[in-house]
């Protein structure tokens, strides 16, 4: 009996299925993310992991070291420039962050479109469950009975919503979340590539800057040395020892400084790339221009206007406020929907009887299907509240999109600007360290032969100091300003070119310095 009734289930069912053509769902336009000028993360994302030269695991997300020994920095790494973007892909929290956003976004439209689908309710009811009773009639006319009865019941209901005002909307605004992720995440890539080429950028100046202090106190020494030679032998004075030693202590103190900043600067680097506790970065790169823009103003600002994620993701949120407009006011139009209730009991047992058979067993089937339909007429105005302040954020996102459009392009301006200043910085403080080296040369020429004091050779070195320092403050501006102008605009035109010098400036090179002439025209040959 219970084989029959399970038989004829599964043959109900299977036609029931059968009948509902689940390709009516599969058939439905597919969602086209690539009807927005969107780049393809995720394939750009596996090429950086394929291509990465440089891996060194991060720390574990919930480490807490409780040790001197485990922040004890242990090693240094090399890092090239180049490298920065897989690390940060490979390392850097915030990425993941939005990666993990990308997954949120992503499982949130599979879940929208679900909704195409039918639903398929599984119920059972004592699976299974025993009753048994006693009843006792006061009337001698009627006998006492009892009820001893195994039963079980099985329930399966398919539900497929037939019309659903609400499912364009919501799956079309899911759609355009999952698209703003993806902006999202680009954006935040691009933030933190910048912010670690300034950082590379400044530990490259600190380097530089430690290694002019190095080269005025080998300067100063030999000054000061040169003093006291000249003193004990009665021809200087102590008045030139004395200022020789204090620039050699000035020279020092600047060391000192820039020793700290290079420290400061290797943790802030490690801090962006999220290295172990125990590792610092280290670069081995000079300081010197990385190329020129080969961009118009005009140009670069059109390519920030097309390719600045910002205002795609403006918007993508007008798109998802009139969605969510258009979501809110289907909850007050009608909605169909095609149910099917299949259910199959069997017991075994009797009940109210005088004496119940236990052995006797029973069965049924039914199976209903029909059209439901649910229409609310009157919602106190909610739909059409939520309708007017949805429209409302949209056209808010629309005002928001003309003035990031006019920040875009102030951003670009001042940076372009800037960057123009830059380069001219970089000219005039080359000619300061050239013409500073010469001064100092001559100086300390005439400090041989009688003709000045120890305080004119002692100027020239400051002076000389400040110049190159100034000149690497340049350089490392220009580079800074590169960086962030291909950042505004979303573009790397960036040339890179071969400098080369004027033949005079191999004249000084009687001057230790750390500042190479190779490195010091910001003129580009071809």
């Amino acid at each position: 009996m219970r084989g029959r009734v399970k038989k004829k289930f599964l043959i109900i069912a299977g036609l029931f299925v059968s009948g509902i053509n689940p390709l009516w769902a599969t058939n439905l336009p597919k969602i086209d993310s690539s009807k927005r000028p969107t780049k393809p993360f995720n394939k750009k994302l596996t090429q950086n992991y394929q291509e990465m030269k440089y891996e060194l695991n991060s720390p574990k997300d919930l480490a807490r070291p409780s040790r001197s020994r485990e922040v004890l920095v242990k090693s240094f790494e090399m890092v090239k420039l180049d490298e920065l973007e897989n690390i940060l892909i490979n390392n850097n929290r915030r990425i993941k962050v939005q990666l993990e956003k990308i997954e949120q976004s992503k499982s949130l439209l599979k879940s929208s479109l679900s909704s195409w689908y039918p639903k398929l309710n599984l119920t059972a009811n004592g699976i299974p469950q025993y009753f048994k009773s006693e009843n006792y009639n006061q009337s001698k006319s009627l006998p006492d009975t009892s009820s001893k009865q195994w039963s079980t019941s099985i329930s399966a209901q398919i539900q497929w919503d037939l019309i659903n005002p609400a499912r364009i909307p919501e799956i079309a605004s899911a759609r355009d979340s999952y698209e703003k992720a993806k902006h999202t995440y680009t954006i935040v890539l691009r933030d933190l590539k910048l912010e670690a080429k300034k950082r590379y950028f400044n530990l490259q100046k600190a380097n530089e800057d430690i290694e002019v202090a190095n080269k005025s106190i080998e300067s100063s020494a030999l000054a000061l040395k040169d003093a006291e030679i000249r003193f004990e032998s009665g021809v200087g004075t102590k008045l030139e020892v004395l200022e020789a030693k204090t620039q050699l202590a000035r020279d020092q103190q600047l060391l000192n400084i820039k020793l700290g900043d290079q420290k400061i600067g290797q943790r802030y680097l490690a801090q962006i790339l999220n290295f172990p506790e125990d590792v610092t970065p280290k670069i081995g790169s000079k300081t010197k221009v990385i190329g020129i823009w080969d961009a118009s103003l005009e140009e670069s600002i059109i390519a920030a206007y097309n390719k600045r994620e910002e205002l795609d993701n403006i918007l993508l949120d007008i798109s998802i406020n009139n969605s969510n407009a258009n979501a809110a006011i289907a909850a007050g139009q009608p909605r169909v929907s095609i149910v099917n209730t299949s259910t199959t009991t069997f017991s075994r047992g009797e009940l109210n009887k005088i004496s119940p058979d236990i052995d006797n067993e029973a069965s049924s089937f039914s199976n209903t299907i029909g059209l439901n339909a649910s229409w609310y007429i009157f919602d106190g105005g909610q739909s059409r509240a939520l309708y007017k302040y949805n429209k409302s954020k949209a056209e808010e996102a629309k005002l928001s999109f003309a003035l990031k459009r006019a920040e875009i392009r102030q951003g670009v301006e001042e940076v372009f600007f800037k960057l123009e200043s830059a380069k001219l910085n970089i000219s005039s403080s080359y000619s300061e360290v050239l013409s500073a080296r010469e001064s100092l040369r001559l100086a300390k020429l005439r400090y041989k032969s009688g003709i000045t004091t120890q305080r004119e050779v002692v100027n020239n070195q400051r002076d000389l100091t400040d110049s190159e320092v100034r000149y690497i403050i340049a350089v490392t501006s220009y580079n800074t300003l590169i960086a962030d102008l291909s950042r505004q605009t979303g573009l790397d035109n960036i040339r890179p070119c071969d400098i080369k010098t004027p033949t005079q400036s191999q004249n000084f090179s009687e001057t230790s310095s750390n500042v190479y002439e190779s490195n010091l025209i910001p003129l580009c040959q071809p």
